[in-house]
């Protein structure tokens, strides 16, 4: 390690004693941690759309930086770059789980309690460190006296760690509305006639892959430029005639159906251009007119059973008041 970092002050004009580069090298270490941090710090808004999954990802990451500096003594000579990638694995963990905490406890929350449930959280949290800390010492003394036992225990421990994650995330019910829980609502209500509350949704989501593309709710992909969606301003003109008062655009593909929506646009906003995808989708499998056409069907059809829709959502305990569609482009006029 200190061999490295002697190097690099040699590069710099500098002579540094051995004693000197080993503390430059434990200060490059540590600083990998605050890069991390530094650039999970950009993925803010992510994170308000997929809490849960990042959540996991959090999870992963510093176990992975555990695992590096675990594994580092066996590799003495490449100790600072283990080490280094461990600390910056785990500077990107600390800041996707401290910010997907809120997201998570705002669920639960009920009128005005958010700090007492937060406060709550936080007991809890340091009772199992302490617990787990004490464990440790056991294990340390024991199991872990050796690198091969350290070897043995490790993983299993991560395994238990990381299965305990995913199954607290998938029980716990958000209600907010990102892309992949408001195409879950539309597909349940033109299937089953019924609006899915929070908790209907909270085992079916998809945790690893929460960006796909659900057919029955039309395929609908968000987020995607205005000039890629909409390459032609006659087109642009003939979806603000279909759509006249509304705070999206919807362009039907052979594959997808592009949503892209206004930067004021609400959760309500794309409830109401979900459903128009969902219904034309339908529609252009019955062969039921030109696309033009069936955005026009649909969007009428949309029109007489959204109030009630709606309101049967926000009974079920959704906040429509905003539409978290992670880092997606939005367009104005």
């Amino acid at each position: 390690m200190w061999a490295l970092a002697q190097s690099l002050l040699f590069a710099a004009g500098l002579r540094p004693t051995p004693a000197q580069a080993t503390a430059v090298g434990w200060i490059l270490k540590d600083g990998m941690q605050h890069a991390g941090k530094l650039i999970c710090s950009n993925m803010g808004t992510r994170m308000d759309s997929e809490p849960k999954s990042w959540r996991i990802l959090a999870d992963v990451l510093y176990d992975l930086g555990t695992g590096l500096e675990v594994l580092s003594p066996l590799c003495p000579h490449l100790f600072l770059e283990m080490a280094g990638l461990g600390n910056f694995a785990k500077g990107l963990a600390v800041v996707a789980a401290r910010a997907t905490r809120l997201p998570i406890y705002s669920s639960f929350a009920k009128e005005g309690n958010l700090s007492d449930l937060f406060a709550k959280g936080e007991a809890i949290s340091t009772l199992f460190n302490v617990v787990g800390l004490g464990a440790g010492i056991q294990l340390a003394s024991t199991v872990c006296s050796s690198i091969q036992g350290k070897l043995i225990a490790g993983p299993v421990l991560s395994a238990i760690h990381i299965y305990s994650v995913v199954e607290e995330m998938r029980a716990a019910p958000v209600n907010t509305l990102n892309p992949q829980r408001t195409a879950m609502i539309v597909v349940d209500f033109i299937k089953n006639g019924k609006v899915s509350s929070p908790a209907d949704l909270r085992y079916r989501e998809n945790l690893l892959f929460p960006d796909r593309l659900i057919e029955e709710a039309g395929n609908v992909k968000v987020g995607q430029p205005l000039c890629k969606v909409l390459n032609k301003s006659s087109k642009l003109k003939e979806l603000r005639e279909i759509f006249p008062k509304e705070k999206f655009l919807i362009s039907c593909n052979n594959k997808w159906t592009d949503l892209v929506l206004e930067q004021s646009a609400t959760g309500e906003d794309a409830l109401r251009g979900w459903l128009i995808a969902a219904f034309a989708a339908d529609m252009e499998k019955l062969g039921l007119g030109s696309s033009q056409t069936v955005l026009s069907e649909a969007y009428e059809k949309m029109e007489r059973i959204f109030p009630s829709f709606l309101s049967e959502l926000k009974t079920r305990g959704w906040h429509t008041d905003q539409f978290l569609d992670g880092n997606g482009c939005r367009f104005a006029f």
